[in-house]
C-alpha cells in the first residue's frame, strides 16, 4: 500500500495517508517518509489507547488518493460508523480514491474455515462484496517460509513475541492454509472479469485457464451417478469446477424427467461444491453447447442414451452423437450407467413426427403390404378372405401409428389394391364395378384415416401438455430461485439470461428503452413487466417462449419494485425512529420533568406566601421538599442531555487509571436519600480500572437506584467486584422479580419503563444511559439472573493493571 502511495507520489499525484499501523516496525515506518499523514483520532480499547482514522478531517482534506490500512478494522465506540470499511465507503462516496489493505483470514465468507485451520477464532472481518467492487485487487504473496524468516528476525512481531508466534498461528500448515485460500479468492475474481471480458467480446471460444466441467442432466436415475464422475473428474484438477446442467425443451420437458429427481441431484452437485443450472433449448444438443462455450466449460459429461436398439434405429442419431459433433474443442465424456439401453422410463414428448418418423412411414406404406402380399401368396389356402382382409387391416393400423395420416392413406391404398388382385375372385384382375370391393376400399381408407388422426390428434395434445408442463417446470424453478433467497434484481437477470440462454439480460425503465436501446442488434427480446421492459439479446426466442419470458419479466420487475421500496423504508426509518423518540420524550417530559418542577415550585410558593405563619420544622419541611424536587429535576435533566450526547457522538471522555473505591462514595451520594444503602463485597482487593471517573460513578448510580426499586427492603442491593483475565466486573445484584429474556434488551432502549404503570419511577433513561456510557468506555452491561430470583447487572470494564 505504502509502495503505491510512494509511486504515485512520486508522480505527481495528491496523496494522503490516511491512517498506517506500523505497529513499530521500522522498515514500515520509514516508507511513511515524504508522505502527508493525517493525524489521527485517539481511540481507547481494551485499556490502550489505539490511533484511528478521522473520517471527518480524511473528507475535509478530500485529497485525490487516500492511504487506509487494515480494512477490516473495528472503530472504537462513539465513531459514526462501526466498521473501518464503511468509513472506505464514506470516502469513496465523496470522490476520493482509496489503497486500503486487508487479510485473508478477515474475509467474511472465510472467517470460519480459518477458524477451522488455525483455531483462532476472527473477531474482526469484512463483506466480500465490499473488497470484490474494488477496481484492482493486487494479492501479495509470500512463501510461508520466508514469511517465518522475517518473523524469526524481528520484521513482524517484538522478539519477545516471535516464539510464541511461530510456534502457533504462524506455524508452516496454517500459513501453507491461509495462502492457498487467498490464492483461490483471488482467482475467483480474476474468473469473473474474464467472464465479463469475454461476454462484452463476444468470445464464444474455449479458453482452457481453468477446468470446468459441465454435466448434463434429464431428470432420470442416472444422474446421480453422472454428478458423481464429473465432481471426481473436477477434482483431479487443480481448481475445477462443477456445473450442472438441466435443458428444458420449449416443446416440453425431456423423457424421463422426474421433478423429483432433478432437486435431488441439485442438492448432491450443490454439496459436491457444484452449481446447478437450467436452460431453455428447442434443440438440446445445441442448448448444451451454448451453454457450455458461455461458461468457458472444457468439458462435457453425458450418459449413454437409455434408448433401446429399435429406438434407436427409427429415431436415428440421438442426443450424445450430435452433441460430440457439435462440441468442437470441448471434450465430452460418455458415461455408461445402469439404465443404458434399457428403454425411456417414460413416452417420449418430442415433436407431432420425428423426421425419421415421416419418412419410414409412407415406405412401410409401400413395402409392409407387398410383403403381406408375398406371404399370404406362399401361405395360400390357409387363410380365408376375411382373415386375409383383417390381416390387411392390421396393416394398415400399424403403418397408420408409424407414420400418421399420409401414411396412413399410402398403406389403405396399396392394401386395397393387393387385396383387391390378388385374392378377391376373379383373382388376378382389378374387379372395382363390384359394390363390395368398392366398400372393402372404402372401409380400409376410412379406418386408416380415423386412426391416423386420432394418433395424430393425442401427439398434438401430448406436446401441449408437454409444454405447459417445461413451462411449469422453468417457473417453478423460478420461484424456487426466490424462495432460497437468490431474489435481488442482478440474481433474477442472471437467472434470466441462463434459461432463455442470451447472451444478456437487462431491466430498463419504459422511458429509457427507447433511447437506451435504439441500435440494438436483431434477435433483442423485450418482456413489458410494470412500467419496465426486460430486455434479453441474443438468439431469437420462440411465441411460446415469450409467454414466459413475460412471466419473468412480471417477476424481475416485482422484485426491483421490492428493492426500491426496501431501500425507501430504510431511508425512512431513521426519521421514524427519531419520531419515535421524540413522542416518547414528550410524554416523559409531560410528567416526569413536570412533577419536580410543580413540587419544588409549590413548596416556594408556599414559603414566600405572607398568608401563614409557618413554624421552624414547616419552613425546614418545605425547603427540603424543594431542594429534593430541584435535585430530581437536575438528575433528569443532566440524564437528558447525557444520551443526547451519546447518541450524537459528542460526549468527552477522559480516561484513566480508576479505583472503584474512589468511585463509589460520590456514586452512593448521588442517590435519593431515601434509598437504602447498598451492601459492599470485595472493592478492597479489586484492581483499578480504566474509566472516565465522573462517568462511572453515573453508570453505578443509575444501577443502584434501579435496582433499589425493585428489590424487597429486607433484601438490599449488593454491590460486589472480581478481576479475571484483564477486566474487572462489577455487579449490582438486586432480589426483585427479575426480567424475562425477551425484555432484557428492551430494558437498555430510552424511554422503557417495563413494569411501571403509574409513571413513577422516572423517564426510562437509567439504564439505556448506563449501557451507553459503559461502552464510550470501552465495556459492556449486560443482565443475568440472579441466583434464587432477582436481576444482576454485570459491568465489565478493562483492568488497569
Amino acid at each position: 500500500m505504502l509502495d503505491e502511495g510512494r509511486r504515485r507520489a512520486a508522480r505527481g499525484a495528491d496523496v494522503v495517508v490516511g491512517i498506517a499501523a506500523c505497529q513499530g516496525r521500522p522498515h514500515t515506518e520509514a516508507m511513511l517518509a515524504g508522505l502527508e499523514t493525517l493525524e489521527p483520532a485517539r481511540a481507547v480499547r481494551d485499556g490502550r489507547v489505539h490511533p484511528d482514522l478521522d473520517l471527518d478531517r480524511a473528507l475535509r482534506r478530500a485529497p485525490a488518493l487516500i492511504l487506509v490500512d487494515d480494512l477490516a478494522h473495528t472503530n472504537a465506540p462513539g465513531h459514526r460508523n462501526a466498521h473501518r470499511w464503511q468509513d472506505v465507503e464514506e470516502l469513496l462516496a465523496a470522490g476520493i480514491d482509496v489503497v486500503t489493505t486487508v487479510n485473508v483470514q478477515h474475509l467474511e465468507s472465510l472467517s470460519d474455515v480459518v477458524e477451522k485451520i488455525t483455531g483462532v477464532p476472527q473477531g474482526e472481518t469484512v463483506p466480500d462484496e465490499v473488497v470484490r467492487r474494488a477496481d484492482q485487487i493486487e494479492l501479495v504473496d509470500m512463501d510461508p517460509q520466508e514469511l517465518r524468516r522475517r518473523m524469526a528476525h524481528g520484521n513482524i512481531r517484538p522478539p519477545e513475541e516471535v516464539d510464541a508466534a511461530l510456534a502457533s498461528y504462524f506455524r508452516t500448515g496454517n500459513l501453507t492454509a491461509l495462502r492457498e485460500l487467498a490464492l483461490l479468492w483471488v482467482a475467483d475474481r480474476v474468473d469473473e472479469a474474464l467472464q465479463k471480458y469475454r461476454s462484452e467480446r463476444g468470445i464464444g471460444g474455449v479458453w482452457e485457464i481453468r477446468e470446468r466441467i459441465v454435466v448434463a442432466l434429464t431428470g432420470g436415475p442416472e444422474g446421480d451417478t453422472l454428478i458423481r464422475r464429473a465432481s471426481r473428474i473436477a477434482a483431479r484438477t487443480a481448481q475445477g469446477r462443477l456445473l450442472a446442467v438441466h435443458v428444458v425443451r420449449s416443446d416440453g420437458l425431456a423423457a424421463g424427467t422426474s421433478s423429483a429427481a432433478l432437486a435431488r441431484q441439485r442438492q448432491l452437485a450443490e454439496s459436491l461444491g457444484g452449481s446447478y443450472h437450467t436452460v431453455v433449448g428447442d434443440d438440446v444438443p445445441t442448448a448444451l453447447v451454448e451453454f457450455a462455450r458461455a461458461e468457458n466449460a472444457t468439458q462435457l459429461v453425458l450418459g449413454t442414451s437409455r434408448r433401446g436398439r429399435l429406438e434407436r434405429f427409427l429415431t436415428g442419431r440421438g442426443i450424445g452423437e450430435t452433441t460430440v459433433a457439435l462440441s468442437g474443442d470441448i471434450d465430452v465424456h460418455t458415461v455408461t450407467h445402469e439404465r443404458a439401453g434399457h428403454g425411456r422410463l417414460l413416452p417420449s414428448r418430442r415433436r407431432t413426427l420425428p423426421v425419421s418418423r415421416r419418412i419410414a412411414g409412407p415406405l412401410a406404406g409401400l413395402v409392409l403390404p407387398v410383403l403381406l402380399t408375398l406371404l399370404l401368396d406362399h401361405t395360400r389356402g390357409v387363410f380365408n378372405l376375411t382373415s386375409e382382409a383383417l390381416l390387411f387391416l392390421a396393416t394398415v393400423v400399424g403403418v397408420a401409428c408409424l407414420g400418421g395420416v399420409v401414411s396412413a392413406l399410402v398403406a389403405a391404398v396399396t392394401a386395397s389394391l393387393l387385396l383387391n388382385y390378388w385374392f378377391i375372385p376373379p383373382v388376378g384382375a382389378f374387379t372395382f364395378a363390384d359394390a363390395d370391393n368398392m366398400l372393402a376400399l372404402g372401409v380400409f381408407v376410412l379406418v386408416a384415416a380415423v386412426l391416423a388422426g386420432a394418433v395424430d390428434r393425442s401427439l398434438r395434445l401430448s406436446r401441449r401438455a408437454a409444454r405447459a408442463t417445461a413451462e411449469a417446470e422453468t417457473l417453478s424453478s423460478l420461484a424456487g430461485s426466490v424462495v432460497r433467497g437468490d431474489h435481488t434484481v442482478p440474481a433474477l437477470l442472471a437467472r434470466t439470461r441462463e434459461i432463455f440462454g442470451a447472451d444478456s439480460a437487462e431491466l430498463v425503465p419504459a422511458e429509457q428503452l427507447c433511447a437506451a436501446h435504439a441500435g440494438d442488434p436483431a434477435g433483442s427480446q423485450v418482456a413489458v413487466g410494470d412500467g419496465h421492459f426486460l430486455v434479453l439479446r441474443g438468439r431469437t426466442l420462440p411465441s411460446s417462449d415469450r409467454r414466459v419470458l413475460a412471466a419473468f419479466a412480471a417477476h424481475v420487475t416485482a422484485a426491483a419494485e421490492h428493492a426500491r421500496l426496501a431501500e425507501a423504508a430504510a431511508l425512512v426509518e431513521p426519521v421514524r425512529a427519531a419520531d419515535r423518540m421524540r413522542t416518547a420524550l414528550l410524554a416523559a417530559v409531560s410528567h416526569d420533568l413536570r412533577t419536580p418542577l410543580a413540587a419544588g415550585w409549590a413548596a416556594v410558593a408556599s414559603l414566600r406566601s405572607t398568608d401563614v405563619e409557618f413554624t421552624p420544622d414547616e419552613r425546614d419541611e418545605l425547603l427540603a421538599t424543594a431542594d429534593e424536587s430541584m435535585a430530581r429535576l437536575a438528575r433528569l435533566i443532566e440524564n437528558l442531555l447525557d444520551m443526547s450526547r451519546l447518541q450524537a457522538g459528542a460526549l468527552n471522555l477522559s480516561l484513566r487509571p480508576t479505583a472503584l473505591e474512589e468511585v463509589l462514595p460520590a456514586a452512593l451520594d448521588a442517590l435519593p436519600s431515601d434509598t437504602p444503602r447498598p451492601v459492599l463485597h470485595g472493592f478492597e482487593q479489586a484492581p483499578p480500572v480504566f474509566a472516565d471517573p465522573p462517568l462511572l460513578e453515573r453508570v453505578i448510580a443509575n444501577l443502584v437506584g434501579n435496582a433499589s426499586r425493585y428489590t424487597p427492603p429486607a433484601h438490599p442491593v449488593l454491590l460486589t467486584v472480581s478481576a479475571l483475565a484483564g477486566r474487572v466486573e462489577l455487579r449490582v445484584v438486586d432480589r426483585g422479580p427479575g426480567l424475562p429474556p425477551s425484555d432484557r434488551e428492551r430494558v437498555f432502549e430510552p424511554f422503557q419503563r417495563l413494569g411501571d404503570t403509574d409513571n413513577t419511577t422516572g423517564v426510562g433513561l437509567g439504564l439505556a444511559l448506563a449501557r451507553g456510557l459503559t461502552e464510550a468506555m470501552s465495556g459492556t452491561l449486560t443482565p443475568e439472573d440472579t441466583p434464587g430470583g432477582g436481576l444482576t447487572m454485570v459491568v465489565s470494564l478493562p483492568s488497569a493493571v
